[in-house]
């Protein structure tokens, strides 16, 4: 109860919940000491995959005995998922205690919620100098909170797509602009760019970057991977190759982000053997991102039938999710929920010969779009209706053997249902 009391205290210290700038964070820091020139960083910029990326690069590390911390947004379902340090989510004292601390210091100064989040990471982070911290970019980068370290280790710009449109000038919306706004500041050090949904995204790239004088990696240049059979697949660069088993994750997409997360553990010569690396990545933590649920109360509704939930929320994670779809030769029924500032036809389009499609609320969330709004936008889909709550939704879905069920749409979408569950 003290957490939720402080963080609604911290999200009223601006009239908005983003306003992207760099100064309040700056000035904020400034005061902490700014501890985000003490740390160790892997910054990772993008659209899509890049909790993913972090995550296998996290698992790896773990397995090397190597400590982390690490930085990643939105939570899915609780706040202290944001907050790792030595490789250990914060417990709640400990989040009110670094929030109230930062609080006093920022002493009522304007400052958004994210900012604010950021600068008590980087405070924590600076306590321990000698772990490497994994760090996710928010909405774009340029003049995103995280954006404010002088060096790091390296920069990862994981696969980047249209989104958050809604932030750009209307005559501005293009992927040249999102490139710009996610890699022209990317700093001096070394930066890999994971595979991307097209060469032109890729030479955008790198015509932004070329005056960055980082080392530079690219998928399919200087590393990639090739599937084999028996659950396996091979990754190489210029270090070698590695025969590596399947990960416990779903979904061909993850093998890019975890042949990016090895190209960059390898080529920053972290002490990690290829044992952890194969280990690792049988070990990683993905929420909502094509995860599979096995128990559970909302489980027990769809009995023996396969379950998933994906956040996916825009067109290039719907394309990858559908690719996954459509490699399984079974009825797949749709549960999905957006937020209002997405592209809803682009995202459902790429849902071909789906069973059934249900619309729902997201509660809590005044920015989503309602479950009857957005049924009408998709009134156009073979058998389409609309269910206010997740549960009534799952309990009108006539499922047969071997059926499989998926909730989308959303991150926040998802964070509702694994909090049901």
């Amino acid at each position: 109860m003290k957490l939720q009391k402080i963080v609604k205290r911290l999200q009223k210290l601006h009239p908005k919940e983003i306003d992207l700038s760099l100064d309040r964070v700056k000035i904020l820091c400034d005061k902490l000491g700014n501890p985000q020139n003490k740390i160790k960083a892997i910054s990772v910029v993008g659209t899509n995959g890049k909790q993913s990326t972090i995550n296998a690069s996290y698992s790896i590390l773990k397995e090397a005995n190597i400590k982390c911390n690490v930085y990643t947004s939105p939570h899915i379902q609780r706040i202290n998922e944001r907050f790792v340090f030595n490789n250990t989510e914060l417990k709640d004292d400990e989040l009110v205690s670094l929030f109230e601390e930062v609080e006093k210091i920022n002493n009522n100064q304007s400052i958004t919620f994210f900012e604010m989040l950021t600068a008590c990471f980087f405070y924590k982070a600076a306590q321990y100098p000698q772990n490497i911290n994994l760090i996710e970019s928010g909405l774009f980068h340029r003049f995103d909170a995280t954006n404010i370290l002088e060096n790091n280790l390296a920069s990862i710009v994981t696969s980047i797509s249209k989104d958050h449109l809604d932030w750009l000038p209307k005559n501005d919306r293009t992927l040249k602009k999102i490139v710009f706004e996610k890699t022209s500041s990317l700093l001096k050090s070394i930066i890999i760019v994971s595979k991307q949904n097209s060469k032109k995204t890729v030479e955008t790239i790198r015509e932004t970057i070329k005056d960055n004088q980082s080392k530079k990696l690219f998928f399919n240049e200087d590393f990639s991977y090739s599937n084999l059979e028996n659950n396996f697949f091979y990754y190489e660069d210029k270090f070698g190759g590695l025969k590596l088993p399947s990960p416990n994750i779903l979904g061909q997409y993850q093998l890019e982000n975890i042949s990016t997360a090895i190209a960059t553990l390898r080529v920053l010569g972290i002490k990690i053997s290829d044992k952890h690396i194969k280990t690792g990545i049988t070990k990683i933590n993905c929420v909502a991102r094509l995860q599979e649920i096995k128990s559970g109360k909302l489980k027990k509704l769809v009995k023996n039938n396969r379950l998933l939930v994906d956040g996916s929320h825009n067109e290039d994670g719907s394309r990858v999710l559908n690719e996954y779809l459509g490699s399984l030769d079974c009825k797949k029924h749709v549960i999905i929920g957006m937020m209002s500032n997405k592209d809803h036809e682009k995202y459902i389009s790429y849902f071909k010969n789906i069973s059934s499609l249900t619309t729902v609320d997201i509660p809590n969330q005044p920015n989503a779009i309602s479950g009857k709004q957005l049924k009408e936008k998709f009134k156009n889909i073979p058998n389409v209706q609309y269910k206010k709550s997740i549960e009534q939704a799952i309990k009108s879905i006539p499922l047969q053997k071997n059926d499989l069920l998926i909730i989308t749409g959303s991150l926040y979408l998802s964070g509702e249902f694994l909090n049901l569950n």
